[in-house]
């Protein structure tokens, strides 16, 4: 199973580019890595992709712990036409209680398991057979002597009588088990019955094998005596005749949260497993809840359970590479975490391919170069560093890039609001945090048309008022006037204080380009001098 590489709820570039070059650098360093996303790729992140020509990761929604996460055991299903005899000595010598039943394409038909064999010879129909010739022949260890019906299907019966007793009794219908009554067998061939089974294993002349070829009558010939036969005939019946087709199975896509309650109120000890094809994967018991294998997962450009996948409780986390402040993570085991005062999860990834001495391939130097660029608005954010600075110089000379227009033509392209909606746009980069007891919701758009936003002022406003959030924050970042217009749900008083400005919806506040620097910490010194 793949470690998941992926970055927080609502992906930036930066979360999207970082998750792609980490897992390529986990990759060369011999893990079996696989990127993902938590939602859909916004305008900037696919521009990037597409001008480098790099696929798109996989959206995920959840690291929840699935049925295919389980230890489940793996069983080789039996066709339908196999005998109840060659189901039960496959139980027996593999020690199994259950065996799947399958078509040729291996989707499931249902199950069989020893207590059905058990009752079938305690309560079984007796008198009718449902099998193949070959069943009966490999069964009994026999041999088809003369093959007119493959399938076998009609009414038993064991014939020790004189022949005039039965005369007129048989009909092409009938299996008869018989010994060395030549009068009865010719009698059932002149009656055209389907199948002779002959025991002790003696030789049949051969004017009886011709006329039963000549009146569509099978004869088979068994070692065993007639009594030993007869307790074994319908043993060799097809396992379809005593199938559970009627059962509990589970996808292996399904979440062990929503199938807890359904295997503790049944009785059944092993539930298959198939997949939406249903073709059979395994069995699994409830003892595999126990010991299942959580999804192993890398985390980067965050560090807080309310930023990151639904389910990553019930994940393994390994390793971390973030540039916030330490959030509210925690594991059970030491893992790598490394966090460090950067403007981007691009530089902290750079830098690994430099430690690890991997070279750097064009199509990765160009999203680790624009996720730098776009965390940290081309240096102009208070968060960028000399690292980050150094890190694009380095990267450019993989790539000759004229890094201005470059970067103009990705924030041209990230920041344009055509075709989405309020909610959209609010939830764009929205990040959750807890200030001071207070459920804090913020949410950054960047764009070089905040007209577009203005003009929809108090449908924002709305939205954002009906928010669940304590405090809800809109900062519409303005990337060439270096500064952030708010609206917000909050009291004119706290936005007054917080940023030094004259508290109303759309104030805007020079200098104010990070969500991480600035707006964080100024709103929770705020709301302590407020308290």
């Amino acid at each position: 199973m793949s470690i998941l590489v992926f970055g927080h709820k609502n992906p930036d570039t930066d979360s999207v580019t970082s998750a792609i070059a980490f897992s390529y650098l986990k990759n060369k360093l011999g893990f079996d890595t696989k990127p993902c996303v938590l939602g859909d790729l916004r305008k900037e992140a696919k521009f990037v992709l597409d001008y480098f020509k790099l696929s798109y990761p996989n959206s995920i929604t959840n690291v929840k712990t699935q049925v295919k996460d389980l230890n489940y055991d793996k069983v080789k299903g039996i066709t339908a036409d196999f005998s109840i005899l060659h189901a039960y000595k496959i139980m027996e010598h593999n020690n199994l209680k259950t065996l799947p039943v399958v078509n040729e394409n291996n989707q499931l038909l249902g199950i069989i398991t020893t207590k059905d064999i058990a009752m079938q010879l305690i309560k079984g129909d007796v008198h009718n057979i449902k099998t193949s010739l070959s069943n009966i022949a490999s069964d009994l260890n026999g041999k088809i002597l003369v093959n007119c019906h493959d399938i076998v299907n009609g009414k038993l019966s064991i014939i020790a009588f004189y022949y005039k007793t039965i005369e007129g009794t048989l009909s092409e219908k009938d299996i008869i088990i018989v010994g060395d009554r030549y009068d009865i067998i010719e009698h059932a061939i002149a009656s055209k019955v389907q199948l002779i089974i002959v025991t002790g294993g003696n030789e049949i002349p051969e004017k009886y094998l011709n006329s039963a070829k000549e009146n569509n009558v099978s004869i088979i010939s068994v070692p065993f005596d007639t009594y030993t036969t007869s307790k074994l005939i319908n043993q060799t019946n097809f396992v379809s005749s005593i199938m559970k087709s009627d059962i509990l199975k589970f996808e292996d896509s399904e979440y062990i949260d929503n199938i807890k309650d359904d295997m503790l109120s049944t009785n059944f000890r092993y539930y298959p497993v198939i997949n939406k094809n249903n073709i059979f994967l395994g069995f699994m018991e409830r003892k595999h809840l126990l010991n299942s294998n959580k999804k192993k997962v890398i985390l980067v450009d965050h560090n807080e359970l309310a930023q990151s996948a639904e389910g990553i409780e019930q994940a393994e986390i390994l390793e971390i590479i973030d540039h916030h402040k330490i959030g509210g993570i925690s594991t059970s085991v030491p893992i790598n975490f490394r966090n460090m005062t950067v403007g981007s999860t691009c530089t902290i990834v750079y830098n690994m391919f430099k430690e690890n001495n991997i070279e750097i391939p064009y199509e990765i130097a160009g999203i680790l170069i624009s996720g730098i660029i776009s965390d940290t608005l081309l240096f102009k954010s208070p968060t960028t560093t000399d690292m980050d600075k150094k890190a694009v110089e380095e990267l450019n000379k993989i790539l000759n890039l004229d890094i201005e227009k470059y970067a103009m033509e990705m924030f041209k392209a990230g920041t344009s609001l055509e075709g989405y909606s309020i909610e959209q746009i609010v939830n764009m980069d929205f990040k959750e945090f807890n200030l001071e007891g207070l459920k804090t919701g913020i949410g950054q758009v960047f764009t070089l048309d905040t007209d577009a936003i203005f003009s929809k002022k108090d449908d924002f406003l709305n939205y954002i008022n009906n928010t669940e959030y304590d405090i809800c924050l809109l900062a519409i970042t303005d990337i060439l006037k270096e500064g952030s217009y708010l609206l917000y749900k909050a009291e004119d008083k706290l936005i007054s204080t917080a940023f030094n400005v004259e508290g109303h919806q759309g104030v805007f506040v020079d200098g104010a380009v990070s969500r991480k620097k600035q707006l964080v910490p100024k709103l929770t010194e705020a709301i302590k001098s407020t308290k």
